[in-house]
Parts: C-alpha cells; structure tokens; sequence
C-alpha cells in the first residue's frame, strides 16, 4: 500500500488538470475555428480555378479577410480542400494539442532532471498549465497552425543546430516558409555565428519559395509582387489583439496613423538590443533563452502579432523558473519566482480573453486602458530586457539527446 507522501503528487497533478480542464470547458470555444474555415474555404475557393489570394470574406472586426499565408503554406494546406471540416478541425484541434504535449516535454524534462524533480510530476503539472495560457487557448480555438512552427523551430534551434547537425536550419527555413515571422531565427543564426546552419535556413526557404512557384506561378507571383506588400489583408493594426510595437502606437494615435519614422527607431533598438541579449545567451550556452529572445524580438518588430503568435512566453518562464532553481534560498530566488508567476499570470489573463474591447477605433487615453490594452507588448519589453541568461548546459531536446545516446552506448 502507497504511503500519502507518494499519492499525493498524483493528486495534485490530477487536481490541476481537472481544474483546467473544467476552465476550458467553461470558457468554451469563442472563436469556434474561425482562422481554420478560412484556410479551407480559401483552399476550396483555389480548388474551384480562382485565384488564391483574391480569396476574401466579411468580418466584424476587420472589415475583409484574405489569405495571408505564402504560396509554400498553401501547397501544404490544399488537401484539406477536399475532406470534410469537421475532420480537418479534429487533425489541427489533435495536432495541436500533440504539439503542446510534445514541446511541453521539450522544456520542462531537462528542467527536472537537472534539480531532480520527479519528471512525471514536474510534466505532469506543466501540460495542463501550458494549456491554460492564452496563446494557446487562442491557437486551439481559432485553429491555427502555429504550434506545428513550433515543433519545427525547437527542433532545429533546440536539437540540430547545438549539435551542429548537417541538416541544422532546415526547420527555420521551413517555418519560414510557411509563415515569414520566424524568419526572425534566421537572423539569430546570423548574429549567434552559425553561418552554415544560417545558409541552410535561407537555402530550405527559398528551395520552398521556389517549389511553390513551380506548382502554382500566377498565385506565387501574385502573392509576391502585390498581396505581401497590401497592407489592408493583414487587418486594423490598431486593435487590442495586434500585440506588436506598431499596435501599442497604432492605439495611441487612431484613427490617425504611427509615425513612420517612430515605428522604424523602435523597431531597430528593441531588435539590435534583443538580438544582442540573444546571442550572449547562446554565447553563454543558454539556448532556450536565446531562442525565447529571439522570438520575443520577432513578436514585437512584426507589424502584426496575434496573441496567438505568443507562444514565447512559455518558455520565457521556464528560464526564469530555471534561474530561480539555481539561485540558493534568499531575496533574489524569491524575487524571479515572482517574476515567473507575474508572467505566467499575464499569459494566462492576456489582452481579448475577458474583456470586450469592442471594434471601435479608440484611442488608449489613459493609463490602465494603456496597460491593458498592450499587456504582452509591456511584457515582452520586460522579458528581452531581463531575461536570465546565465549559463544553463544541456538544456532541451539537446539534453534529451545526449541522454539517449549515452543510453544507447552502455546497451
């Protein structure tokens, strides 16, 4: 018979995921799949001969809606034109949630094996707090792919680039390819000196530009030459949920527009300082803090950022949790728990999920609106600021994998 002392993490593992699982139910899906039927009725539109970036429909919020993704990410979108909706909502709702397991594992089980936390415990309680943040419950309830970007970049930055593999930068290409923000880890190869894993990035994207082109050139061409630089496909820059430097300016000036030259100053001193923070990070063999900058960089510079291309922060709080783990008992571990659960706690509240900011183009004339209306843009100014970077060996899927190889050389 278990003693209590053993039951009770199980317990508590248990508690906190019928906890959130019981919130998810509650608060339901709000969105109900809305970015993925446009994926399939702009796939479908394409199937039927029309040209795929002249696909568009109504929204409340934004007036018109296209598609937006590169040619490369239709190619891979297409088949789902011809199978039922509800069957593409179960593989992205499964996949995404696969991927959630997956790099949740990723990050956390190196993490315990390094403090010797039990790793079922430390997993056990991660997945389900992973789930509650509203990144993720943007991600899931809108159907978008983001997560499979995911997978890719953390294999690549995590795994095959530490380990200088020949095929390292293959999943930054590809993600690039599919959607241009993670070209952002493109440039951290370049300023982190991984020139050929760089190369290899740069070469997967254009061979996957290229490959797109040949199977469908009117559309790549049009995508390309025209749709990319229409600035009114991406949607109102203005509203609460475009959490980059050009939505804080966009809702402090609206319905006028940003100085050109204010959004371009920011965006060169947030990247140059990000940037540099990252590739200390990576010098100093952090990687997870030096991807996690990176990302945060690429939220904040892109002119659009959705509250579900915020996946970043959950690795932000695993470093600081890291950081926190590795300081002895005394003012400063209990100030970057703190951090950590701040952070956490602004994930998980963010900026469209409990309060209606309706869509009127109204400007932030006040100090909580302000503060409320650009939570993860303040957040991640903070995080590319003070992130921890200290030396953290064998971190990620890096760790994972020299753990199996030396499984594999004492069989």
């Amino acid at each position: 018979m278990r003693s209590p002392a053993a039951v009770r993490p199980a317990l508590t593992v248990a508690g906190v995921a019928g906890a959130v699982a019981a919130f998810l139910l509650i608060y339901g899906n709000r969105h109900d799949y809305f970015d993925l039927k446009i994926y399939v009725s702009a796939m479908r539109w394409w199937a039927d001969g029309h040209a795929l970036y002249d696909y568009v429909q109504p929204d409340r919020v934004q007036g018109e809606l296209f598609f937006t993704y590169p040619p490369f990410a239709a190619l891979l979108l297409w088949p789902f034109a011809f199978i039922p909706v509800e069957l593409t909502i179960a593989i992205f709702t499964l996949g995404t949630s696969a991927a959630v397991c997956l790099t949740t594992y990723w990050l956390v089980a190196p993490l315990a094996q390094r403090y010797g936390w039990p790793r079922w415990y430390a997993v056990g309680l991660a997945i389900p707090l992973v789930f509650l943040v509203e990144p993720i419950r943007e991600t899931i309830s809108f159907g978008q792919l983001n997560m499979l970007l995911i997978v890719l970049l953390l294999v690549d930055l995590l795994y095959a680039v530490p380990r200088k593999k020949a095929w390292a930068g293959v999943g930054v290409g590809l993600a690039t390819a599919i959607k241009l923000v993670p070209g952002i880890f493109l440039v951290y190869l370049l300023v982190t000196r991984r020139w050929r894993a760089a190369a290899v990035a740069a070469g997967t994207a254009a061979g996957a530009i290229l490959l797109a082109a040949a199977v469908a050139p009117r559309d790549s061409w049009q995508y390309w030459t025209e749709s990319l630089w229409s600035t009114q496909r991406v949607g109102r820059t203005d509203y609460t949920g475009n959490q980059s430097i050009q939505g804080m300016l966009a809702r402090l000036v609206v319905p006028d527009q940003p100085p050109r030259l204010l959004w371009l100053v920011l965006v060169v001193v947030v990247a140059g300082f990000g940037l540099w923070r990252a590739s200390r990070a990576a010098a100093a063999g952090n990687e997870l803090a030096g991807v996690t900058l990176a990302g945060l960089v690429g939220a904040l510079v892109s002119p659009i950022t959705w509250p579900h291309h915020m996946y970043w922060f959950i690795p932000a709080v695993i470093v600081i949790i890291d950081a926190a783990a590795a300081e002895p008992a005394g003012r400063r571990r209990r100030a970057l728990v703190a951090f950590a659960v701040a952070a956490y706690t602004v994930s998980v509240f963010g900026v469209v999920s409990f309060i209606d900011w309706g869509i009127a183009m109204e400007r932030t004339d006040a100090v909580l609106p302000f503060l409320l209306r650009n939570l993860y843009v303040l957040l991640s100014l903070v995080l590319i600021a003070t992130l921890p970077t200290r030396s953290a060996p064998d971190v990620g899927l890096y760790h994972i994998s020299r753990k199996i190889d030396r499984s594999v050389r004492t069989t």
